[in-house]
């Protein structure tokens, strides 16, 4: 079966449309209604992530997914709102409220989502997706790890039937700890209840959609046994019917902006990252500047009309894909299904305890706390993981918000960190090869020549990073004082002035001490701003080689006494 083919830029959905076979319709309905029966009780139980009314969630589901449906690059894609979004959108909420008492939480939440939107448009004027890239994955990993910290404490007090005043993570601790003897029994068991639900079905009846499933019994729990009256929180009236349009509050923009910008960061980060994880062979590669589109209009769009911050979601995406989805028409589905849930099963859902959403939340949010992927990438890598945990530690410690700060920061600092301390390596032989490679202790027989350094710098060397190469040069060539050094640079794509330069003084000084400067491999861009400098007339053809071993084998010639090459 063929990949809906891709359509006209600037609306994807044209593509996929033209191209549309009546093979795929029942595919794209049963996953729309699969993925529509985990997304929205997700999306109500995020929106009370951010003290919102539980409509506002079911909004989330609406309009955002119609949207990118039409305008998003990603065939799979599912887009509503994440937790991660969530628990942004309730730290930049919160302080507003407080400092604006008279201004709803629906106004604010239009505001922030129509923010988040023009920001990701503006974006996209400037061509601006590549900042997708400006968060690593190992800081994503560790500010993922934090925020699903963060929803876990939050939420826990609804899980007891608590009431704290939150003051941060470390204090609510506490206090959810001296109030732990005043936990409602009825309301723990519900929550275990509903913890017991997700647990089962996910594990022997996958395929069942156990959030709604949840939900269901939950509701049915509170309607049969009088939950309320025994001291359980229900969610009480939600109404029902379509969101009417709202318009922003200008007046809070000046205050909302930064979290606006930080929750369109992370916003469009997730979003590339599903898009791109679940693309299937043969379906179009995803735009990331198009993705700016899309994403940016379902935020504006929805936000008019009271829906929360929106983004791709991972996990059901992952949803979507499994059930069969073929096109965003499955989403469409989804987005009628809760069109449907809005007019119709809205007054039934009043009677949801709180718990069981509480309990939904946590179940999904703990999914973000990852120690295998912190396990592997300590194994791998471990200075990134120290960024990992420094951001993980940085969303605990400075909330939500500021960690996003702190995890572009890192990501930064990290990339710096890379850029500025390329590898200098002294190479070796393979026995019997001609393949050169870094001399270490797995390869004691690698192959060294009397008098000849073959030394290979990696990456491009350029002004913040050429002063660390050269010190890295001088530091090999003092410990064997060569009378030939040849700089393998077939790993440098390309060199800066200032680099170019430090090359220069380099050969200078080298040949002051009689040792003589060599280079092999030589790609096209440095040859050519070699050949500029004074350094190309002194080296001549005879000291720049196409290949490293053209330049060990015109050693050999020249020192019979290196010739073959000795064990190291």
């Amino acid at each position: 079966m063929n990949s809906p083919a891709s359509g006209p830029s600037l609306i994807p959905a044209m593509g996929w449309m033209a191209a549309y076979e009546r093979s795929w319709l029942k595919a794209d309905v049963v996953a729309g209604l699969t993925t529509g029966a985990i997304v929205i009780p997700k999306a109500m139980a995020y929106a009370t992530i951010a003290g919102l009314p539980l409509q506002v969630g079911l909004y989330t589901a609406f309009l955002p997914m119609v949207v990118y449906a039409l305008l998003g690059t990603s065939r799979m894609l599912s887009v509503s709102t994440t937790t991660t979004i969530a628990i942004l959108g309730a730290a930049a909420i919160g302080p507003v409220m407080q400092a604006s008492p008279g201004t709803s939480a629906v106004t604010a939440t239009v505001t922030l989502a129509a923010l988040v939107g023009a920001i990701l448009l503006v974006a996209r004027l400037f061509r601006l997706g590549f900042v997708a890239n400006f968060i690593s994955d190992p800081v994503l990993t560790g500010f993922k790890a934090g925020i699903g910290l963060v929803i876990v404490v939050d939420q826990l007090p609804k899980l007891l039937g608590i009431h704290i005043q939150k003051e941060g993570f470390f204090r609510d601790l506490w206090s959810i700890a001296g109030h732990a003897p005043e936990t409602s029994m009825a309301t723990l068991g519900v929550a275990l209840a509903t913890f017991a639900v997700i647990v089962v079905f996910e594990k022997f009846v996958p395929k069942a959609p156990a959030p709604l499933v949840a939900v269901a019994g939950g509701i049915a729990a509170s309607a049969l046994l009088g939950l309320k009256d025994h001291g359980v929180s229900i969610v009480g009236a939600i109404p029902g019917g379509f969101p009417s349009l709202t318009l922003p509050d200008t007046s809070l923009v000046m205050a909302m902006w930064p979290a606006a910008a930080g929750i369109a960061l992370m916003s469009f980060t997730e979003t590339i990252a599903a898009g791109k994880a679940f693309t299937r062979p043969g379906d179009p590669r995803t735009d990331s500047n198009q993705e700016l589109v899309g994403i940016g209009a379902a935020n504006v769009i929805g936000g008019l009309f009271g829906a929360m911050p929106s983004g791709g979601g991972t996990s059901q995406t992952a949803v979507n894909l499994k059930a069969g989805a073929r096109t965003q028409a499955a989403e469409l589905v989804t987005a009628a299904m809760t069109v449907a849930t809005m007019v119709v099963l809205a007054p039934v859902m009043g009677a949801m305890p709180n718990a069981t959403l509480a309990a939904i939340v946590i179940a999904y949010s703990v999914g973000l706390i990852s120690p295998q992927d912190l396990a592997a990438i300590r194994r791998i890598r471990h200075y990134e993981f120290r960024w990992a945990m420094a951001a993980c530690i940085g969303v605990v410690l400075l909330g939500t918000l500021n960690g996003i700060l702190v995890a572009v920061i890192i990501s930064m600092a990290s990339l710096l960190h890379q850029a500025n301390n390329p590898p200098v390596s002294a190479l070796g032989r393979k026995k019997g090869t001609h393949v050169f490679r870094p001399r270490s202790a797995e390869h004691p027989d690698d192959e060294s020549f009397p008098g000849l350094l073959i030394i290979r710098p990696e990456g491009r060397v350029y002004f913040g990073n050429a002063q660390a190469v050269a010190e890295k040069m001088r530091a090999l060539g003092g410990d064997e004082k060569p009378e030939v050094v040849v700089l393998d640079l077939g790993a440098v794509p390309g060199i800066e002035f200032t680099a170019l330069r430090m090359l220069v003084e380099a050969e200078e000084k080298y040949r002051a001490e009689g040792v003589e400067i060599w280079l092999a491999a030589l790609n096209p861009e440095v040859l050519e701003l070699v050949r500029k400098t004074p350094l190309a007339e002194r080296l001549g053809r005879g000291r720049m080689f196409f290949t490293v071993e053209d330049a060990v084998a015109a050693f050999e010639a020249r020192d019979p006494a290196a010739k073959g090459g000795q064990p190291r």
